[in-house]
């Protein structure tokens, strides 16, 4: 057969003019056996093919490096596939075709492919429309691949409709993306789609290492595995990097070069620090820290490699299974099963979500360094911190001490550092309590010391305060000083019932959710007393707003009625009422003093 069709025989293959070919092109599948986790389409391909059902589009859509041109050829390769036994699609192509070759090399004249980066405007599918009457030159079908898709524009995605719902019968269209979204829903229901997934870690180690014993190159395992990691599910990609290995290490690829290389650090060292980090050793793990940089890692991707093993533990602790990965390291595999016996899920969700924080921080640092030693000492100082049941359970002082002795007048343990002492105790918990009351800290059994604390003074009761009306809530608020809630009350809240312990409201269009909820705290707080605050059915009265507002208009009402008011609106011209105050009953001595009174220019304002 042909170059392509030869792809996988082993020895390395140069080009006519003595050029070398790259891996990922010398090692490019020709035919469906050959690529690698992607069953599914495979599956669902030769079942069409067998029973004639073949679609007239279809459209690819995967990350980088998966394998959707390679797919695309192959299956240009299938349709057009004719032998001298053969003259029909077939999926089986261990036989090379007649036009097999020309297809695989990008050079068929009735396989057409088009980047559509570079060919996005209405008139390169006009093109494509003019030429798809034609019927093709050799082959049976005329195949037409445009890779990205998604970049064509608006216009050329409309123009290229109608030709795609209804294909002259020798035409076929094959779609290529990565950004599936952007492809709009009109062209999607006109194709058949497949979704190339990304490809496992196990099965790209097995591919590199056959492609390595072909090339007759001496590979690490846990080199295979740091590079199958980086390619993160792309072929190509994972080629790419083996390629440039191979010429790092001169012709012998290491661990340790494909570290130097690829800035990472040595995953032992990973799992040491991990574990400084469980134990709140600051100082070993900024010393481990601070040696892996001086190896050549990025910092960023110390604490990225530092939350992969901590999601590695928490995968093994609920799935044990994922130890038979073949991408992990034989440490990988021993210590991230014994730290998942030892720390819980609550430790281990703190931690990532420590890591999650920290390593955008590390990243965008103009001293990373630095940011990652912060980082590593929250981690470790979150050691010495209880967790939440932890420190509950030291406040309520239920249950005895973690080393058998009971608690003297239900004093909390240790309440002088949080319940650090508690929570070291019980980090040796057995696995069989479930981890829920274990803190990070992995260390050697020390006895807690007993606290005896003094007995608390009692606390004196609040006292319960009377409220009869929404207007005794808003005197509350006042009193506390919460502006805020003073006004949702009066512009809020219509009240329909209240009794003691009991408050029934309704509440207007604009309320806040939460209204109820914080109404019923705040009265708790306020009165020493529950309440069961419910939102009625009734029609509640008047807000506390719309009551002052109706006595204000009542009261500019009454002022514009009054005689001795009207006369002096009429005495002077222009003026008017800006405000109405009601004064408090005076005294008899203020009321038979002499109140001087002076004459009001024009225009003035009552």
């Amino acid at each position: 057969m042909s170059e392509a069709g030869n792809l996988g025989t082993g020895s390395l293959e140069t080009g006519k003019a003595g050029v070398y070919r790259v891996l990922a092109r010398k090692y490019r599948p020709s035919n469906f056996s050959e690529l690698i986790g992607q069953e599914p389409m495979v599956r669902t391909l030769t079942n069409a093919f067998a029973t004639g059902r073949i679609a007239q589009a279809w459209m690819l859509t995967g990350v980088r490096g998966v394998g959707k041109t390679t797919t695309a050829r192959i299956l240009a390769r299938a349709l057009n596939y004719k032998t001298a036994t053969v003259d029909q699609p077939s999926v089986d192509l261990s036989i090379p075709g007649e036009h097999c070759q020309a297809i695989m090399e990008g050079r068929h004249v009735d396989v057409i492919e088009m980047d559509a980066a570079s060919h996005t405007g209405i008139d390169d599918i006009r093109d494509i429309i003019d030429r798809v009457r034609y019927a093709p030159v050799s082959a049976r079908y005329k195949v037409y691949i445009i890779d990205e898709v998604h970049m064509l524009s608006t216009q050329a995605f409309n123009g290229l409709l109608k030709t795609l719902e209804e294909p002259p019968p020798h035409v076929k269209f094959i779609f290529a993306t990565t950004e599936i979204r952007k492809v709009p829903i009109t062209v999607l229901s006109r194709c058949q789609r497949f979704d190339l997934r990304r490809i496992d870690a196990g099965a790209l180690v097995g591919h590199l290492s056959s492609i390595a014993a072909k090339e007759g190159i001496s590979v690490d395992d846990e080199a295979l595995a740091m590079i199958a990691r980086a390619a993160e599910g792309s072929a190509r990609d994972s080629l790419s990097i083996l390629d440039q290995a191979i010429a790092h290490g001169s012709g012998a690829v290491s661990a340790d070069a494909v570290r130097a290389m690829l800035g990472l650090a040595d995953r032992a060292r990973i799992i040491d620090l991990f574990e400084h980090v469980m134990k709140g050793d600051v100082a070993a793990a900024l010393a481990e820290f601070r040696a892996q940089y001086d190896t050549g890692a990025d910092p960023a991707a110390v604490l990225t490699d530092l939350a992969e093993f901590n999601h590695l533990v928490t995968r093994l602790r609920f799935v044990p299974a994922a130890a038979d990965d073949a991408s992990l390291s034989e440490d990988e595999r021993r210590r991230g099963a014994e730290f998942a016996g030892t720390l819980s899920v609550r430790v281990l969700s703190r931690t990532w979500q420590m890591l999650l924080k920290g390593i955008p921080e590390v990243q965008s640092s103009n001293r990373p360094v630095s940011a990652g030693e912060m980082v590593l000492i929250r981690l470790a100082h979150a050691a010495d911190l209880p967790t939440l049941d932890e420190a509950l359970k030291s406040l309520e002082g239920a249950g005895p001490l973690p080393n058998g002795a009971p608690r003297a007048n239900g004093a909390p343990a240790n309440p002088g550092n949080g319940g650090g002492a508690s929570a070291v105790a019980q980090a040796r918990m057995p696995a069989s309590t479930g981890g829920g009351a274990q803190t990070m800290r992995l260390v050697e059994t020390q006895p807690a010391p007993v606290t005896f604390a003094p007995a608390p003074e009692p606390v004196a009761e609040t006292p319960v305060v009377p409220v009869k009306s929404l207007a005794d809530i808003v005197a509350l608020a006042d009193a506390n000083r919460d502006m805020a809630f003073k006004v949702l009350l009066k512009r809020c809240v219509r009240p329909v019932r209240i009794e003691p312990g009991r408050l029934d409201v309704t509440l207007t269009d604009d309320a806040p959710k939460m209204l109820l909820n914080d109404l019923t705290s705040k009265l708790r707080a306020w009165t020493g007393r529950n309440w069961l605050v419910s939102l009625s059915k009734e029609e509640g009265g008047q807000t506390l707003a719309e009551m002052e507002t109706t006595k204000r208009e009542n009261a500019f009402s009454d002022a514009k009625a009054d005689p001795t008011v009207a006369a002096i609106l009429a005495r002077f011209p222009g003026a008017k009422i800006i405000d109405v105050r009601i004064p408090d009953v005076p005294d008899v001595e203020d009321a038979e003093a002499e109140v001087p009174v002076e004459p009001a220019a024009d225009d003035d304002e009552i």
